[in-house]
């Protein structure tokens, strides 16, 4: 060990900065490590590898990226890479680089992985992982990483003093966007306060879970390594995309299908809601995965009303309000929501929760997901839902149109669902959602176009609330056609104003 010091000191350069110090020597062993681009997550994981590597013997690191030629590049290759950063210890016999394997004198080893879809989680079925690094843990799916987290365990491996208590342990790197956005924010960001460290429910793995946010301004290496940087950050392009990748602000999504949806200008406040209105439903079934039930209202009139800060927002005469919605998603034992995990409530109490739900409301009609009509040799889900728990407190339902693109000249269901978020003419947007409709709030503004036809967007993210809110778009809400006042006629010897028709002949006029 004294002679890997000496090489650690004479031979390899092994610096952090404060903010990538404060991951490496943290207390917790869940970590959240960046936001912003260019904040030095790569580093941190390359350094912090070696460094456990060589102070505790047989340790086993895992460092992903989703993509292998990412990894490869991203960390083998280029002046910081594996291979230029352990030049002087593989000259010297200390380890060894045997393609994406690095092998240290005391048994410690590094494995670069990948992990492109869903199904190839399952190559490390039977790993033990002491360390987990993840490299841009918005590009998985929560799926991949939950099921990388449990494979996440230490057993027969001495830990020295100042290691004690802080092992196994994860450190995920991640900037705002990607298929995983909405679960890394959900995971770490929301609700949480920055470096401070809690322990997680044991639904979520019960590791200390950290969030540390770091920026450009974290990583003086970048300024002296490329100094034009900064300024092609904030030439992206786009306002938004400069505050997601320059800044790391989670409320801004890279790449979001729905680009044009704003809190400011689409979520508001709950405001009584006139009876005349017309009111209807809209459900995307799930059991396993949540589903969601959400209840609209058309404006029969135009309505000002305020929204979450408290500005005045004008609601125009045909457009949606959300002002209700009902997403069966599963809660840990502390209360928290599980991210698309669902109730596996069956279809009948599914049907007599909405009913209830319904309250005292008059709703015109509803629409379902079509899915839910298929029979397989028995009554169809929506007939259960229809049917409810004892045949007649269910909630009916018709067949939702589920055209998803344009197809044939006709819009398709996001197009409608984008165009009611732009707005009208002038500028009104068409689609609100009140502020207690937080799974809609949250999730649809994160999805993400799917990689192979972007006309679509990616279906293996949480996408419940959009494709009902597509169903209610498509569902061809009606107004009630405005009815003119009668023209008034004139007094009996009157003289009619301009536009008023002139009085019957031989019908006295007083001068």
């Amino acid at each position: 060990m004294a002679a890997a010091a000496t090489a650690v000191d004479a031979v390899l350069d092994l610096d952090l900065h404060p903010k990538q110090l404060t991951a490496f020597n943290s207390a917790a062993t869940e970590i959240l490590y960046g936001g912003a681009a260019g904040g030095g997550k790569s580093h941190l994981m390359r350094i912090a590898a070696i460094i456990w590597c060589s102070a505790i013997p047989g340790l086993q690191v895992y460092l992903f990226r989703r993509i292998r030629d990412d990894l490869v590049k991203n960390h083998m290759e280029g002046p910081k890479g594996f291979r230029a950063l352990l030049a002087g210890w593989v000259a010297c016999g200390f380890c060894t680089i045997v393609e994406d394997e690095i092998r240290f004198w005391n048994g410690s080893k590094i494995y670069l992985c990948h992990c492109k879809d869903e199904k190839d989680r399952f190559k490390y079925q039977g790993a033990e992982i002491h360390v987990l690094l993840v490299d841009e843990l918005t590009h998985f799916t929560d799926k991949i990483y939950r099921f990388l987290r449990n494979r996440v365990r230490m057993v027969g491996i001495t830990v020295p003093e100042q290691y004690r208590g802080t092992f196994p342990r994860i450190i995920c790197g991640a900037n705002p966007g990607g298929i995983g956005h909405q679960f890394v924010k959900t995971t770490f960001i929301d609700g949480a306060t920055p470096l401070k460290v809690y322990r997680a429910p044991t639904s979520e793995g019960g590791m200390l879970r950290q969030y540390i946010p770091a920026q450009l301004e974290d990583n003086p290496s970048m300024d002296e390594q490329d100094p034009g940087y900064e300024d092609r950050l904030m030439g992206l392009g786009s306002e938004t995309l400069v505050r997601a990748m320059r800044y790391g602000d989670w409320d801004i999504v890279e790449g979001a299908f729905f680009d044009n949806f704003r809190k400011d200008r689409h979520v508001i406040k709950p405001f009584d809601i006139p009876a005349h209105w017309l009111r209807f439903r809209a459900g995307d079934w799930g059991s396993a995965k949540p589903f969601s039930f959400g209840w609209y209202a058309v404006a029969e009139e135009e309505t000002t009303v305020l929204n979450t800060v408290g500005r005045s927002v004008v609601i125009p005469r045909g457009a949606l309000i959300r002002y209700r919605e009902w997403y069966g998603v599963a809660n840990d034992n502390e209360g928290k929501f599980i991210p698309d995990k669902g109730l596996k409530m069956n279809a009948e109490n599914v049907g007599a929760g909405v009913r209830l739900r319904d309250q005292q409301d008059t709703i015109s009609y509803g629409v379902l997901d079509p899915a839910a009509f298929s029979q397989d040799g028995g009554p169809s889900i929506a007939e259960r839902i229809m049917r409810g728990t004892n045949g007649r407190n269910g909630a009916t339902f018709r067949r939702a149109d589920n055209a998803r693109v344009a197809r044939r000249g006709a819009m398709g269901g996001w197009d409608q669902l984008r165009a009611r978020l732009d707005g009208d003419e002038d500028g009104k947007a068409l689609l609100f959602f009140y502020e207690t409709c937080i799974h809609a709030i949250r999730t649809i503004p994160a999805l993400q176009h799917d990689e192979d036809n972007p006309e679509d967007l990616n279906t293996h993210m949480e996408d419940h609330p959009g494709d009902e809110v597509r169903y209610a778009c498509m569902s061809r809400p009606w107004l009630k056609p405005v009815k003119k006042p009668p023209p008034r006629q004139p007094e009996p010897g009157t003289v009619p104003l301009p536009g008023m028709p002139m009085p019957a002949k031989g019908s006295r006029i007083n001068l």
